[in-house]
């Protein structure tokens, strides 16, 4: 039984970082991933698409959406099995319930562990989110009714792996590793988690089309083979249509703002889709470092973010806190901090805001 299995793809994510227009070309290329998702499933030849969760946005999802998604499941013969997540949980009010699908899709709609069977002695086990939060386990208490090989797909967050994934994830249908072999489930096809995780008994794909800057490498679809004894081996197959890169500028020896904007665009020239420029370095204190200004740099680009990083305004401390000021005052208090990081913060917080300064803020 071959599978291809994928998960939080997040159609209609907001992009709120984003221009309209770059927010747009992200969501359309969301899009083409599923595509190309689907046309992978014919490619190899797979016997079942499963999808644990996430594929749409329940507060965001727009007709046009539902009807995208149904044209590209009908047009695939394959037989395709949903099981929703906490974005885009099963209610009658959901498009799961109201839309009409294809023969191929099964949609699984309770909150514990149902059967399909695929073939003879191998058994899909999957489960639904009813709702967007506070989902049991799926797994603790579940014991098959029947022999054979049990596979399973469902949103659930194996909580061992949760200090690996992006900051800001929380525990959904909680389980632990362990839980997996008591219940009798040979593997289990997963979804929740944004970076890619292969266990044993488990598999995360990560989602399939970038969603934030700073992603890990590995993410997409896997391409499963299951053996009549229920071990499973997988392939990654990367899918993504969006280009998303992280890119770090020195600032070192620039001394006013062509500088800076001549390095920037240097940095960015050869490059395409969204990117996101962190600045780094020493520069003289009065160079005005406003990012929101050098991201008018990349018009050439789906999208620019730049922001601050470890920017060092260099001051004069010396003749600084020679000065009968209350600035001088203020330079000769903060020397007196032990901590040379916690001194770095409160001398460079403290010039700026005596300056009426708001353009670069020290964490």
């Amino acid at each position: 039984m071959r599978i291809l299995h994928f998960a939080d793809l997040h159609l209609d994510a907001p992009f709120a970082w984003a221009r309209p227009e770059t927010a747009r070309l992200r969501r359309r290329n969301r899009r083409e991933t599923l595509t190309r998702i689907l046309q992978l499933a014919d490619d190899e030849r797979v016997d079942a698409i499963l999808c644990a969760g996430d594929l749409f946005e329940h507060e965001r999802f727009t007709p046009d959406t539902v009807a995208f998604l149904r044209e590209s499941f009908a047009r695939t013969d394959r037989p395709i099995y949903l099981a929703p997540g906490n974005h885009d949980w099963y209610s009658e009010r959901s498009p799961y319930a109201l839309e009409e699908w294809s023969p191929n899709v099964h949609l699984f709609t309770d909150a514990q562990l149902t059967p399909v069977e695929l073939a003879d002695g191998l058994t899909l086990w999957g489960a639904a989110h009813r709702a967007p939060a506070n989902t049991g386990p799926f797994f603790a208490d579940f014991r098959p009714d029947r022999g054979g090989v049990h596979l399973a797909v469902a949103h659930a967050s194996e909580r061992s792996a949760l200090p690996f994934q992006e900051s800001g994830k929380e525990l959904h249908a909680p389980f632990d590793g362990a839980e997996l072999e008591a219940a009798g489930i040979d593997h289990a096809f997963l979804g929740h988690y944004h970076v890619a995780r292969d266990r044993e008994r488990y598999t995360y794909p990560g989602n399939p089309d970038p969603l934030a800057f700073g992603e890990s490498d590995g993410r997409g679809v896997v391409v499963a083979t299951v053996g009549a004894d229920g071990t499973v081996t997988r392939e990654r197959r990367v899918v993504a249509v969006s280009q998303v890169h992280e890119v770090p500028v020195a600032l070192d020896g620039c001394v006013h703002v062509d500088d800076l904007r001549d390095q920037v665009s240097q940095a960015i020239a050869g490059l395409s889709g969204s990117v996101r420029v962190t600045l780094n370095g020493e520069v003289p204190a009065d160079l005005p470092i406003e990012p929101r200004a050098l991201s008018a740099l990349g018009d050439h680009l789906e999208g620019l973010v730049v922001r601050t990083g470890d920017v060092v305004p260099a001051y004069d401390l010396e003749a600084i806190k020679a000065e009968t000021t209350v600035r001088g005052q203020f330079a000769r208090d903060a020397l007196l901090i032990a901590d040379e990081d916690r001194q770095r913060k409160v001398l460079i917080t403290g010039l700026r805001a005596l300056e009426g300064r708001r353009d670069l803020e020290v964490a």
